[in-house]
């Protein structure tokens, strides 16, 4: 007679879990082919279970063929070939677990999130969802939501002087899935340029997206215009309007430069605009696209560092060239940011709210940066360091006098719960250069935790 330990079951429905053991005992090779099963009256009598729980068991392995009927007979075991048992699975690799709170965490990108008018995104969503709920259930057009690119055109318009159709906006979940389409909308056998240092992913994805990925050096103006003669490339990736990390601001020369390169070329420059919307002296810097004359640019941008990193959300905005081609070969693509959050993201941004809160947070980021470098300045180790910041960012450089290397000063600092970041993580090409110089992210500092900080460093720093 069957035997199965019932009060192992778990969660399992009884019938569900008889089904599973004589399922496993037929793959096993332990009830053998033709072999008669118990009848549902004597099986539920020595079980203790309900004769309608082992006639739901039998039913489901009658359907999925593991047991047929002969009439008046009862249930008997099909031809089903035994399972060889599974040899013993390889460990799986553990998923890096990071360190539940850092002390002091100068690496990790933050914003200050408690400031964000979290009650006005509530009411607009209560909005969007009362009067026209909907518009939630019918799907988005490809390229994004109609208002929401009309609202991203005008704020173009207004704060960037970008003269721009919604029709020329595609809307996607944050930069790394825009950099996934454009490697797919350029071509494989495109040749992209990318600056050194510069952000690690934007190298990673293109490559991992089979393209050719050349790293240029920077100069004090920007990407070195000789050096992107010799790399061959045909694409280039920049970032003019302030550069992560070293915080350059590429000047209108070299800016002119990079147009005339594209049309001599038949080349393409891709406009990062990351960051730029913090500048805190003098008036925003025109994007290279609002120069463009030839249709040699194509912007992107996204909501990450002036609404919340966790908003996966951005856009591009592509020249009128590019947008056919990219409706002819990737328009099959369905758009990837919930309706919801575009509809609320439209009013958000066509209603001004986004605007006061950009002009809020500049406040406030400029009083906090002051306050940091003002800490810096004196603090125990102020004379054994320089400071590198473009009045603009979230971030500036700091480069250290010391005779130990990155990584030493790295696992020290680990010890105290402290995070550091290095302008040489961010080299393709590694270069002395770059050494003894940390990026620091100063947005999620605030007054109270100064004293602290400056007191940890000064920890790590000492000779």
């Amino acid at each position: 007679m069957l035997t199965y330990p019932l009060e192992e079951r778990g969660g399992l429905p009884l019938y569900e879990y008889l089904y599973r053991r004589i399922r496993a005992d037929i793959l096993a090779g332990t009830l053998a082919v033709g072999e008669r099963l118990p009848s549902k009256r004597q099986l539920a009598e020595h079980l203790h279970v309900s004769v309608i729980t082992v006639e739901n068991a039998y039913a489901q392995l009658e359907a999925e063929g593991y047991v047929f009927a002969k009439p008046k007979r009862g249930f008997f075991v099909a031809p089903v070939v035994p399972l060889p048992a599974p040899p013993p699975s390889p460990p799986l690799p553990s998923i890096p677990v990071p360190k539940a709170a850092w002390r002091l965490d100068l690496k990790r990108t933050q914003v200050d999130a408690s400031r964000f008018p979290v009650a006005t995104w509530a009411r607009l969503t209560r909005q969007v969802l009362s009067e026209d709920s909907g518009a939630l259930l019918r799907p988005v057009p490809q390229q994004g939501l109609p208002a929401l690119r009309q609202a991203i055109a005008e704020d173009l318009r207004d704060y960037k002087g970008m003269a721009v159709s919604p029709e020329q906006i595609v809307v996607g979940a944050g930069a790394e899935y825009l950099y996934l389409l454009l490697a797919q909308l350029l071509g494989r056998e495109a040749v992209f340029a990318v600056e050194d240092p510069g952000y690690p992913k934007i190298r990673l994805v293109y490559e991992a997206c089979g393209a050719v990925c050349r790293p240029v050096p920077l100069d004090t103006r920007g990407i070195d215009m000789d050096a992107l003669a010799v790399a061959g490339a045909n694409i280039v990736h920049i970032s003019p309007s302030h550069h992560y990390p070293t915080g350059l601001v590429t000047p209108i020369g070299r800016r002119q430069e990079l147009l005339q390169w594209a049309d001599r070329t038949g080349g393409t420059i891709i406009e990062d605009d990351y960051d730029s919307e913090f500048r805190f002296s003098g008036r925003p810097i025109p994007t290279l696209q609002s120069i463009d004359s030839s249709g040699r640019v194509i912007y992107m941008n996204t909501f990450s560092q002036t609404i919340s990193p966790s908003m996966r959300m951005g856009f591009m905005v592509l020249p009128p060239q590019l947008l056919a081609r990219y409706r002819r070969d990737l328009g099959f693509y369905a758009c990837t940011v919930p309706a919801l959050e575009q509809h609320v993201l439209a009013r958000f941004l066509s209603g001004g709210h986004y605007e006061q809160h950009l002009s809020r947070m500049r406040k406030e980021y400029r009083v906090r940066r002051d306050r940091v470098l003002d800490a810096f300045r004196s603090s125990p180790f102020a004379d054994r360091i320089s400071i590198s910041e473009q009045g603009a960012g979230l971030h500036f450089l700091l480069r250290l006098e010391t005779v130990r290397s990155d990584e030493a000063l790295r696992r020290q600092a680990q010890t105290l719960g402290v995070r550091l970041g290095f302008l040489s993580e961010y080299a393709a090409v590694p270069s002395a250069a770059y050494a003894h110089t940390l990026v620091v992210n100063y947005a999620g500092l605030a007054a109270e935790q100064l004293p602290e900080a400056m007191a940890l460093l000064a920890q790590i720093f000492a000779e």
